[in-house]
Parts: structure tokens; C-alpha cells; sequence
């Protein structure tokens, strides 16, 4: 007799101390696959008996079987397979736990026995997981593959051992990809029970594919509409490829919604959303009509859709959609988020184009929207159709080899866009058809043969061509001055004369068209400093463009575009065009022989590494400027003011902050005079002191001792981002550690952060009203305290009410399978706070704990 671990063993046995596999042939008649075996330690088989007992690591293959544990039993006489843990010899811990595979599915357990015959199992103190979900209990049966019978079970979306939460059950069955039932169930929190309130059964879903069901509303309370319940509703899945939902929002005091949405998606053709809702909210009266009705009704509504195409669908044609559509108080009635409450302005756009393959021709059409919310104005484009040529060289010959001729770099462009729209108007006038307009315009680009002058200069000469065609178009007459009473003042007012506009329908052509030539060059300047300097060298960029082009007067009469009135007060011909209205305004009226000029440049220098520096680079370029230009143009042909404004742009980048800085210079004098009415009279203020207005003269501004001329505008933005560096390891055993304490092995004393700060400065000086400046500047930040703490805020500040804008403060807790969020918004009209704390796992997202004060509320 040999004895091991306790056990003897006989002439009948068989002892292998080594973790080969051993195979049991299909002789049982309930057999029909092999059954695999192994341990770590020893296999001891008893042939004669049918036994096998495996110890360390043992683990049984049966088809799709996998039993893996510490101890393993087969006995093929009673087709059972029985398995544990074994104890530690130190600690006395349980150590290697049955776990048990059967295809997709797995479970701990303390112990269990199986049936090969039946597939019945009895399970002690288990732990499977469904479908996000944690089902533990102290006794299970399973019936099938498919189901378990459970006693003294739990629920719960956290995955530890021993969780955090979970619902009670007295007894369960679980139906593998279909829903975990359950008796009487009640709460219990960090091993609290919580008993009221007692669920009277449990029905969890349990498959990974979605499914048909009721939406749990959400309740609560609200001062101006009462008691309420929130997104309750139905949730329909026809198919893999859409659904749909339905909820709605009931409050005690008679408002009232409903929420319609939908998601489809086809793979590798398209996918989108749609979102549509209807509120009726009944406010508490605040005008005198509304007091005599008693209640003021809201009706307010939301369209929302995203379609996009997947990119291999269809290379050659795009569809596309993103339409936000509402009435102008939709947030303001029913936004629960100051975020969307501060939304003023909306744009949609349905889009569709097509390439035409081996052409050079593309077509596209859009159907467009915006609107404002504060004014209540919107604008719509249906439809945009627009038709492009990409240049053509109809002179070139195909298949050329060599140098081309001269005549075969001639080339044209065409770019034509149809539109049918209405601007800026109110919301209820966009079916009044006298607001629409419709119109076609026609662009002709034509590019002449580049050619090149002194070596270094290119030339480039075109020709451009633009003709309009407008529905719609009106003519002026004058209106002689005359008196009406005002009944305010019980006194009579003189209204001067003017231009009276009177619009007409019907087709309407213009055209106008330029040629011109434009010179460019680069130009290189390098400044070398001496050799014990740190910086090797300045390189200066420069590259200077003029262009000459001209354009005729199309004001004249013989195009007919422009026409006049006389102006009997100030006793002159007044010109307007007569598309001053129209959806195209035509050419504008002048005669015009442009210099245009450009001169852009680029500083940087060179500079050595440092010697202890890592890099094998000897040198470094170091930008000063990345771009400084000036822009303008001289009109030769003008009868005065003949130099337009100087353009100024710059920007560049310091130590990580990026510049962006303007400005526009008028080079004309200015003077001053007294203010006069359409009358000749001079204006007054309420001292009786003339009033003075500024304007400008013929003259340039350096021949009158004032510079070099006058800023009319100038800004300066620039930006800052700061963060703490990445730090050191996180100690996943003690993540909820302030840092600085000491864990084991070292000390972190990183803390994640991050900081941005946008400042802008805009300063106006025009000649009607006062100088201008104005400010803006905006800040936000994150704080992780510690891996599971994260505070967040975003701000700003008003310089010119000398107050912060809106302000917001996010502070978030993860507590493992839990997280707790406190949103508060300080100070503004809008002030709110909420706290909410709430299981992570979207299987249970109602059990959740909500307190807030938004704007509602107050």
C-alpha cells in the first residue's frame, strides 16, 4: 500500500504524479465525446470502480465543458463529476474554487456537482455573471444548460466578491440570454438592509441582444408645474437596424410632453437618430392678458435629426443631415440644463452631392436653417443647388511628352449656385411668399499662361466673369417731406423727405467682369551674429505680391443697373441699385484700375542646444514671428480716396502661447464739424451746445501732423494651457490614498490638473459713434484630488458689466460600482444645483437618488 495526502491506494489503482492529460475513451453509453483530464499534483484513477480524483490545478474537458479546481471527483459510474477548493496549509483559506465554462457561459462556486447525462448541476454559494449583471447565491440548482434555480440569491452590478450593494432575493431563476426573475426582493447597502421599499418580484433582462419594454418615468417636483413624472414610456426594437421610443412628461399643475426618438443604422451603408417632442406648459400668468386668462400656455416644439452615409456606401455620392429645428422658447420653457438654456442660436443642413467619375464636373444640393432665439428671426435656404467645373485645359493634348507649349496652359472654371431663401425674418412671416427670394449666379474664372520675369518674379494674368440672375427687383421715388401728429407729444412733426422703395417681380439680369495680372516673390535675409553668441543667425522671409486689375463703371447708364431720384433737401442726384433687395446685389458702382499689394513675413533664428541637453541636433529654430502681413490697395482710376485701409495681421507663439493680433489703419485725415438734420438745421444736445460729428477728408493723414493715419480696429487674442505633469504610478490597492501618503515602495506627490484661460481684445473706432473696447475673457479647469475624486469648472468674466459670466462647478466621486455628481451653478439668473448618486451599470439607472434646485424651482 502506498500512501498520499491521506488516501491508500491499491493493486487496482493507478497513480501518475505528473500533469499529462489523460483520455477516457467513449465506452459509456451516455459518452458521446471523449472526457479530458489533468492536475498538477497527481491523478489517481481507480479503473475497477470508475473513479479519478484530481488534485492542484485539475481540469476537465468535455465538449464544451471546462471544469477547472483544486480537487476534482469523476465518477463515470453515477456520470458525476464533483469539485471544491482545497485548503491552504498556512492560512486555511479556500484556495482554487470550482470555476465552471460551458460555452459563453461561467460561474464561481464554492463547490458543485454535475451530471453528464442529465446536465444537471447542484451548486454552493455561486457567482455568475449576466450580461453585466452579478447573480450570487448560497444554493443552486441547474436544471439545464439554460437555467438555475436559486435560494438566498443576489443582485448586483458590482463585481467584487463581497458587493458594495445588492437587492436581496429569496429565491430566483435565471434564464440565460433571456432575464434573471425573482420573488420578494428588498435593498441592501454596504450590508445594510434597507426594507422599505420591498419589491414584490424582480424582472432583470439578460441578453445582449435589445428588446421590446415599458421606460420607468423618473419623479420629482417643481414649483411653477408641480408634481412630476419624466420619461416614462415604451421603448420598441422592431429590428437590428431600428427602433424606436416614445415617452412623455405629466406634471400636477397640467403641462404636459411628449418625447418621440428613434435610432437606425445599417453597417457600412448609413446611420442617424431622430428626435422630435410636443410641450404644452402652463406658467404662471405674467402679462395683463395673461392674467385675465389665468394661465399662460406655452406650445413649443423640437425636430432634431443626424443621418450620416458610411464612407464606403458610395465614394462618388455623399448624403448627409444634421437638422436642429424649434420654436425660439423651446429651451427657455423646457431646458432642465442651463447649457441648453443659454443656447441662442440653431443651424441645420440637408446635404447631397455627387462626384461625376473620370469628369471634372461635381454637384451638390443643401437644404439649409438658422435661427435665433433672442430676436425670433430665422433664415431658410430650400433649396441650394450648386454645379461646379474644376479647370480645364482645353488646349493641352493628352498623352505629351516634354515641355508644354505656351497655349496649352490656358484653362478655364465654372461655378454656378441656384438658391431659393428668405432672410432674417420672424417666425411667423415664413410663409409670406413677398419675402422670398430665388436666383441663379454664374462665375467664369479664366487663367492665362504663367510666365516668369528677371529670374525671380512670376506673373500670372486672368480673367474672371460673374453674371446674376434675381426674381425680384425694385426702383426708387422721392417723397416730399410732410407733417403728422403726434399724439404723445398733442403736437405736429416735420418727417423729411426720402427715397421710397417700391419692389417689383420679374426676371432681372446683371453681370460684371475684371481682368488683372499679379507679380510674386520670395525675397531671403539672413543676419549672422558673432561667434561666442548663443543665436547662430535671424533668417528674415519676406514675400511680396501686386496685383494689377481693372474693372468698369457699371453704374453707368448704359447697363442699366444703377438708377436716380433727386433728393430736394440736399438738392442732389441720389444712385441706388435696383437690387439692393435682391437675393444677388449686383455689381457694385465705380470704375476701379486696382494696385493691390501684400507683403507677408516670417522672423526666426537659429540658436545652439544647450551642451547637457539630450538632443544630437547642434542648432534649434526658434520662431519670433510665424506671420506678420500688411494688405492694401491704390485705386488709380478713384476721383478721391484713391488708398484703401491698411491691413494688419500677425501671429506667433511663445513658450507654448499662441498670439493672434489686427488691425485696420485708415490713412485719410480726419476733421470736425457741426452736426446738421436732413433739414440743414444744426443738432443741438440738451445744454443747447452744437453737437460735433467727426468725417474725413481727401488727405492723407501724415501731411496733417496725425501719424500714420487712424486705428479704426484692432484685437489681440491669445490663449493659455496649463497642466500638471504626468505623473507617477497610481497604487491600485490604495486609490483612494490623498497624495503624498506613503504607499509602499514610494511617494506620489502628483496631483492631476489643468488649466485654460482664453483672453480677447477687440477695439473699434469709427467715425459715428465713440471708441469701443471690448473684452473677453474665459477660464476652465480640472482637479483630480485623487484618482477618484475630480472637480471641475468653467468661467469667465465681463469686463464690461465688471461680473463673472456664466459659471459652472462639477464635482464627481466614483465609488466603484456607484458614482456621486454635485453640479451647482453659484450665482446668475439661472442658479441651480444638483446631486445625484447613482449605480453606474445602465442596467439598474433608476435606482438613483436625485436632489436639485434648478430654475424651475425657484
Amino acid at each position: 500500500m502506498v500512501s498520499w495526502g491521506g488516501y491508500s491506494q491499491s493493486k487496482e489503482e493507478k497513480q501518475t504524479d505528473s500533469s499529462d492529460t489523460t483520455r477516457i475513451e467513449r465506452k459509456a453509453s451516455f459518452l458521446d465525446a471523449e472526457i479530458t483530464y489533468s492536475a498538477k499534483d497527481s491523478n489517481v484513477v481507480i479503473v475497477q470502480k470508475r473513479l479519478a480524483f484530481m488534485y492542484r490545478d485539475a481540469k476537465i474537458n468535455f465538449k464544451e465543458i471546462e471544469l477547472t479546481a483544486n480537487y476534482i471527483e469523476l465518477d463515470l459510474e453515477k456520470k458525476e463529476v464533483f469539485a471544491k477548493g482545497i485548503p491552504n496549509d498556512t492560512t486555511g483559506v479556500m484556495e482554487g474554487n470550482p470555476v465552471f465554462r460551458d460555452g459563453g457561459q461561467e460561474f464561481k462556486a464554492d463547490s458543485m456537482k454535475y451530471n453528464f447525462e442529465t446536465k444537471k448541476a447542484k451548486i454552493y454559494r455561486i457567482i455568475t455573471e449576466q450580461n453585466g449583471g452579478f447573480v450570487h447565491a448560497q444554493n443552486t440548482k441547474m436544471v439545464n444548460d439554460s437555467t438555475f434555480c436559486m435560494q438566498d440569491g443576489k443582485y448586483t452590478t458590482c463585481d467584487h466578491e463581497h458587493p458594495h450593494f445588492y437587492l436581496k432575493l429569496s429565491k430566483a431563476k435565471v434564464l440565460k440570454d433571456k432575464a434573471v426573475v425573482s420573488g420578494p426582493a428588498y435593498m441592501v447597502l454596504e450590508d445594510f438592509p434597507i426594507y422599505f421599499p420591498v419589491l414584490p418580484f424582480g424582472y432583470f433582462p439578460n441578453t445582449s441582444k435589445y428588446s421590446s419594454g415599458v421606460l420607468i418615468p423618473t419623479y420629482g417636483e417643481e414649483n411653477q408645474r408641480g408634481f412630476f413624472l419624466r420619461d416614462g414610456g415604451y421603448y420598441w426594437a422592431f429590428n437590428d437596424y431600428f427602433d424606436f421610443a416614445l415617452r412623455t412628461e405629466l406634471y400636477s399643475k397640467g403641462s404636459w410632453g411628449l418625447k418621440g426618438t428613434s435610432n437606425y443604422k445599417k453597417r457600412y451603408r448609413y446611420s442617424g437618430s431622430f428626435d422630435a417632442q410636443y410641450f404644452r406648459n402652463k406658467f404662471e400668468p405674467n402679462t395683463k392678458e395673461e392674467f385675465q386668462k389665468g394661465t399662460s400656455d406655452k406650445i413649443d416644439f423640437s425636430v432634431r435629426w443626424s443621418h450620416s452615409q458610411d464612407s464606403k456606401a458610395n465614394p462618388s455620392t455623399r448624403f448627409s443631415a444634421s437638422v436642429n429645428f424649434s420654436t425660439s422658447t423651446f429651451e427657455r420653457n423646457t431646458a432642465y440644463r442651463a447649457q441648453n438654456y443659454l443656447t441662442n442660436t440653431k443651424q441645420s443642413s440637408i446635404s447631397y452631392s455627387k462626384k461625376f467619375e473620370n469628369s471634372p464636373f461635381n454637384m451638390s444640393m443643401s437644404l439649409r436653417h438658422s435661427q435665433n432665439s433672442r430676436d425670433t428671426t430665422i433664415s431658410l435656404t430650400l433649396p441650394e443647388l450648386t454645379f461646379t467645373m474644376a479647370k480645364v485645359y482645353p488646349f493641352r493634348k493628352k498623352g505629351r511628352v516634354g515641355k508644354s507649349k505656351w497655349y496649352e496652359k490656358f484653362g478655364f472654371s465654372y461655378s454656378g449656385n441656384m438658391r431659393h431663401m428668405l432672410n432674417n425674418v420672424h417666425e411667423s412671416d415664413i410663409f409670406v411668399s413677398e419675402y422670398w427670394k430665388s436666383g441663379a449666379q454664374h462665375n467664369f474664372s479664366i487663367s492665362l499662361p504663367t510666365f516668369k520675369a528677371l529670374k525671380y518674379i512670376n506673373f500670372s494674368p486672368s480673367v474672371s466673369y460673374r453674371e446674376s440672375w434675381n426674381n425680384n427687383y425694385i426702383s426708387k421715388d422721392w417723397q416730399d417731406n410732410t407733417i403728422k401728429y403726434n399724439y404723445i407729444t398733442e403736437s405736429y412733426d416735420s418727417i423729411a423727405g426720402t427715397g421710397i422703395s417700391d419692389p417689383h417681380t420679374g426676371f432681372k439680369r446683371s453681370y460684371e467682369y475684371s481682368y488683372g495680372v499679379s507679380a510674386s516673390t520670395t525675397v531671403y535675409g539672413m543676419y549672422k551674429l558673432g561667434k561666442n553668441s548663443k543665436v547662430e543667425a535671424i533668417r528674415h522671409v519676406m514675400k511680396p505680391s501686386i496685383s494689377l486689375s481693372y474693372r468698369p463703371d457699371f453704374g453707368d447708364e448704359k447697363f442699366g443697373f444703377y438708377r436716380s431720384y433727386y433728393d430736394k433737401n440736399k438738392k442732389r442726384d441720389v444712385y441706388y441699385s435696383i437690387f439692393e433687395n435682391s437675393l444677388f446685389r449686383g455689381p457694385g458702382r465705380g470704375e476701379s484700375g486696382s494696385i493691390s499689394f501684400t507683403l507677408n513675413n516670417n522672423l526666426e533664428m537659429k540658436v545652439k542646444n544647450d551642451a547637457d541637453t539630450t538632443s544630437t541636433e547642434k542648432y534649434r529654430k526658434v520662431k519670433l514671428l510665424e506671420n506678420l502681413s500688411f494688405s492694401g490697395s491704390y485705386n488709380m482710376i478713384a476721383d478721391s480716396f484713391k488708398l484703401s485701409t491698411i491691413n494688419i495681421r500677425g501671429r506667433t507663439k511663445i513658450k507654448g502661447i499662441n498670439i493672434n493680433f489686427g488691425g485696420i489703419i485708415d490713412p485719410y485725415t480726419v476733421r470736425e464739424r457741426q452736426k446738421v438734420d436732413s433739414f440743414g438745421n444744426v443738432k443741438t444736445n440738451l445744454q443747447g451746445e452744437p453737437v460735433m460729428e467727426k468725417y474725413k477728408i481727401d488727405e492723407y493723414a501724415w501731411n496733417n501732423g496725425q501719424g500714420i493715419g487712424r486705428l479704426t480696429n484692432a484685437n489681440l487674442s491669445f490663449g493659455l494651457n496649463f497642466s500638471s505633469k504626468k505623473g507617477g504610478k497610481d497604487d491600485t490597492e490604495n486609490n483612494d490614498a490623498m497624495p503624498g501618503t506613503y504607499y509602499t515602495g514610494y511617494t506620489d506627490f502628483d496631483i492631476p490638473w489643468d488649466f485654460s484661460l482664453d483672453y480677447s481684445l477687440n477695439y473699434t473706432n469709427r467715425l459715428a459713434t465713440k471708441e469701443q473696447v471690448i473684452q473677453t475673457l474665459g477660464f476652465r479647469g480640472s482637479l483630480s484630488l485623487t484618482p477618484k475624486w475630480k472637480v471641475q469648472f468653467t468661467s469667465g468674466f465681463d469686463f464690461k458689466a465688471g461680473d463673472f459670466t456664466y459659471t459652472n462647478v462639477s464635482i464627481n466621486r466614483d465609488l466603484h460600482c456607484w458614482q456621486a455628481s454635485f453640479n451647482f451653478v453659484p450665482f446668475g439668473y439661472r442658479r441651480f444645483y444638483m446631486f445625484t448618486l447613482n449605480v453606474k451599470s445602465s442596467i439598474l439607472k433608476d435606482l438613483k437618488l436625485t436632489k436639485n434646485q434648478t430654475f424651475f424651482n425657484r
